[in-house]
């Protein structure tokens, strides 16, 4: 039985992925329980072992199957760092892979979502990706990218902390 909010990162397959051990140990400071979802594709960006010795948790990247335990809803979701892929997938409402699946379903369930996106400019700036977002913030997604919040990256110091403080925001 898990006590505590429960959050879930899901990670896709992205440079800042890596380090998403420091998101873990932000919201766990604040009084999350951590579960981690990856992409399939993230998997090979990140350390499977560390981030399930650190959340004490193991990383899901599947549905699971009949005979397997049903997770925790999360009361919160973060998704960081963001592809150009997955936030269109997300926006289209496209369910092709577990970690899909949960955002699909997301809004409708009132969950709140916070992506934290890592995109370069030039994807950034098409009118696929910047529909995607407009969409995604009428469903009530905060995705933090354009003017009042980062700009497009694919590189340099990500802004972990950003998506705690929304959280935040969106709790009050």
């Amino acid at each position: 039985m898990t006590t505590g909010k429960v959050l879930y990162i899901i990670v896709c397959a992205a440079g800042a992925a890596a380090d998403v051990g420091r998101l873990v140990t932000l919201a766990q400071a604040e009084g999350w329980v951590v579960q981690i979802v990856a992409t399939p594709s993230a998997l090979d960006f990140i350390d499977v072992p560390a981030l399930e010795k650190q959340t004490g948790r193991p990383i899901r990247s599947r549905y699971r199957k009949p005979d397997e335990p049903k997770p925790s809803r999360p009361d919160a979701i973060i998704v960081a760092p963001a592809t150009y892929n997955t936030i269109n997938k997300f926006a289209l409402g496209i369910a092709d892979t577990y970690a899909l699946g949960l955002l699909a379903e997301a809004p409708g369930l009132g969950i709140p979502v916070v992506v934290l996106p890592f995109v370069q400019t030039a994807l950034a700036t098409r009118v696929p990706f910047l529909r995607a977002v407009g969409e995604l913030r009428d469903e009530g997604v905060r995705v933090l990218i354009g003017p009042g919040e980062i700009e497009p990256r694919d590189s340099g110091d990500y802004p972990w902390s950003r998506t705690l403080e929304v959280l935040a925001e969106l709790s009050s």
